[in-house]
């Protein structure tokens, strides 16, 4: 599963994708607006954290990602603790509902 992750602290970076990576998941973090989030690709989640990252990069992340099949994932807080409970609501759902197909 690939995860993309908008916002959040710079430092952290590392410990969003270690934890992702716990979760079996993919991740690309952009903590910090650049000219454009071209990177961002075709996620299967998207989460934005959505008080430490301004508007106009969370428009142009969900423009990025319009007509695609993206779960969408909106967080005011950045936490380790937030992150992992959403990839435990999100991810591991999905983990169960793949196994009994």
């Amino acid at each position: 599963m690939s995860v993309v992750i908008i916002g959040g602290n710079e430092c952290m970076v590392r410990r969003y994708k270690d934890l992702c990576q716990e979760f079996r998941c993919d991740a690309k973090v952009f903590p910090k607006q650049k000219s454009s989030l071209k990177g961002i690709g075709n996620p299967d989640l998207m989460i934005l954290f959505t008080g430490t990252v301004s508007h106009k990069m969370v428009r142009n992340a969900l423009n990025e990602t319009k007509g695609h099949d993206v779960r969408i994932v909106r967080s005011h807080t950045s936490s380790m603790s937030a992150l992992k409970n959403i990839l435990e609501e999100n991810v591991a759902t999905e983990m169960v509902a793949c196994s009994a197909k």
